[in-house]
């Protein structure tokens, strides 16, 4: 009790009050004393009064922390229908509840984000099982069939050829679920330095080539983009992955294009194909965790469904963005907008 506001007020006024009376009574006693009894009447009641009168102020003064606390109390039990705000009564309460206010909405903030980050990783856990529920069961069917003795050697080299092929896909689904977690983590430790977007194709260019010969199709780079800051290893990832998704989806004798342009302050690269797009789904869909609008196509295409999750954190990484949109002669087009760099960086 002796804690509260008002009883501070309420002492330190009345401190005063008998201090200024003690001090009149000696002065009186000093130059003259009319009467006795008159004086210690008003000595009593002045002090009285002036207690009275700091309790009302501490009273007033403390009210708007009290009904503050009321208030914060109720919406730490639960209370979703008191609302906290500056009532104007007391400047400093009214900062209080500013930093309540504030307060409490980086408390919700962080936790509709807990709450997301939460549902992200119980459906990654899902969508991780999911996946490896495949390639184990067909691992496990083959081996048990490859356990018959009897069995002719062409066949039990098809079943060992497909134990060999999900082997290499879970390799591959592994690699690309660590490389995700460092990107979305933050934990990708990569140099930046100014990257010549071209040279970044050619290699990509020169990786796929021999994939598109063998499936009839062609891969071709048009056009120039200015130098953008950023990790060479991680953008030739990006056109790399964009140009292995395409090149899943064009036929023989189909085309895939890296085009490359500057606009504005902007480095754009953009993958084109003419194979058959991917429908009236939302694009946005495409760069989620194991998205597929059919799907066996990943699987039947060798493609782990991570690829453009990979793209779009890397790119978003370089403060860029990506969008897919169906291209209007047919087939996918996705664009890469990096911010370029200016001429003094190097």
């Amino acid at each position: 009790m002796m804690r509260r506001l008002q009883s501070f007020y309420a002492i330190l006024a009345t401190i005063f009050a008998v201090a200024a009376s003690i001090l009149t009574f000696f002065l009186v006693c000093i130059f003259g004393i009319p009467d006795i009894g008159l004086l210690l009447w008003f000595l009593f009641a002045g002090t009285a009064f002036a207690f009275t009168l700091s309790l009302v102020i501490g009273h007033y003064l403390a009210e708007p922390l009290t009904d503050l606390h009321v208030r914060a109390q109720a919406i730490l039990h639960g209370d979703a229908r008191v609302d906290i705000k500056p009532e104007g009564k007391l400047y400093e309460a009214d900062e209080l509840a500013e930093d309540f206010v504030a307060l409490s909405a980086k408390t919700k903030a962080q936790m509709s984000d807990l709450s997301v980050q939460e549902n992200r990783q119980t459906r990654f856990i899902s969508d991780v099982a999911h996946e490896l529920r495949t390639p184990l069961t067909a691992i496990r069917g083959n081996a048990e069939t490859l356990m018959d003795p009897d069995m002719p050697p062409a066949l039990r080299e098809r079943f060992c050829q497909t134990i060999i092929n999900e082997s290499e896909r879970l390799t591959r689904l592994s690699n690309d679920l660590l490389t995700l977690q460092h990107i979305e983590e933050g934990t990708d430790q990569v140099i930046m330095k100014r990257v010549n977007l071209h040279d970044v194709a050619e290699r990509v260019a020169d990786a796929m080539n021999p994939i598109f010969e063998e499936n009839g199709a062609e891969l071709k780079i048009e056009g120039e983009a200015p130098d953008v800051l950023g990790n060479p290893d991680r953008l030739q990832q990006v056109i790399y992955n964009l140009v292995a998704n395409a090149s899943r989806f064009v036929g023989k004798g189909g085309h895939v294009t890296i085009r490359l342009a500057g606009l504005a302050d902007k480095s754009v690269i953009s993958v084109i194909d003419d194979g058959p797009g991917f429908g009236d789904i939302d694009p946005k869909l495409l760069f989620t965790r194991f998205y597929r609008g059919d799907n066996s196509r990943a699987r039947n295409t060798g493609g782990t469904g991570l690829g453009l999750s990979i793209v779009k954190g890397i790119v978003e990484g370089h403060d860029g963005t990506i969008e897919a949109f169906n291209a209007a002669g047919g087939g996918a087009c996705f664009v890469v907008s990096l911010p370029s760099v200016h001429e003094h960086i190097h």
